[in-house]
């Protein structure tokens, strides 16, 4: 299993604090964000490499860290002003900038090549095409539970999932994607921002793909996925295969905003 890390964002939202730096990589406490969101997938045997999607105004910054932190060898892509293959001795992935998380994903996957989409199919030999289940998460939370849980309930489940939690504030359902559950936790229908929500199951933004469905995400913007958030491919897939939903067995803290990021700093420095 693979994790890709969706980190390609510019956080306009933390303002100065992340005009030249990655909201990733800012501290807490003696760590990153980024760093303790990886300390806990690195428990997981079933992940064997690391995949972060950045952007082409931070990816030397993620660059240094990755060799900073030593085990985690990240392979270098193209950015938006040259096109061409670049080489590199390291396994990092920085896929075009402006080409949408979906995109982002697709293009990280399949050896820089996006399906349908001539503007930015452009073959990297430093990419290899993935053939292996995915664990996709954005880089920007702190959980106070551990992503093994959601690879064993995939494992049980033996379909891709997403996760979910209960969300009682209908004005926070209508900013998020909403997902309707059968009895055994199988996603019945998906909503991204509904009106009127159809329950109270909110989806936060980590998913897993089995090696069964890369083929659906592969040609997923081709065939009418949207392209910019990642709950757009969850939505699209949840039409296109069986999926279940695993209720996060505890909170996160999602850092966008300056107080939010402030708040994480002193409830989790120590």
């Amino acid at each position: 299993m693979k994790n890709i890390v969706i980190a390609a964002g510019y956080a306009t939202r933390l303002g100065e604090l992340t005009k030249n730096f990655p909201k990733p990589l800012l501290k807490i406490g003696e760590n990153t964000i980024l760093g303790r969101m990886l300390d806990d997938i690195d428990k997981i045997d079933d992940i064997d490499e690391h995949i972060i999607i950045s952007n082409h105004r931070f990816a030397p910054i993620f660059a240094q860290w990755a060799k900073d932190q030593g085990q985690r060898e990240l392979v270098k892509g193209e950015t938006t002003s040259d096109l061409r293959p670049q080489t590199s001795d390291r396994r990092w992935v920085k896929p075009i900038t402006i080409v949408g998380a979906v995109r982002d994903l697709i293009y990280a996957i399949n050896g820089g090549v996006i399906p349908g989409d001539k503007e930015f199919s452009i073959f990297n030999s430093q990419l290899s095409i993935i053939n292996d289940d995915l664990l996709v998460v954005a880089a920007d939370n702190l959980l106070f539970f551990s992503f093994k849980e959601f690879v064993d309930f995939a494992k049980e489940k033996q379909t891709s999932c997403i996760m979910c939690h209960e969300q009682p504030s209908i004005e926070k359902l209508q900013r998020t994607g909403v997902v309707e559950l059968d009895s055994e936790m199988k996603v019945l229908g998906m909503e991204e921002k509904p009106q009127q929500p159809k329950s109270h199951w909110a989806v936060p933004p980590f998913y897993i793909y089995l090696k069964k469905d890369l083929d659906l995400v592969r040609h997923s913007v081709e065939n009418g996925c949207g392209k910019d958030a990642p709950g757009n491919l969850a939505h699209y897939m949840v039409e296109h295969t069986t999926m279940h939903a695993w209720p996060m067995s505890a909170g996160r803290f999602d850092i966008g905003s300056l107080d939010t990021y402030y708040e994480a700093v002193e409830r989790f420095a120590n």
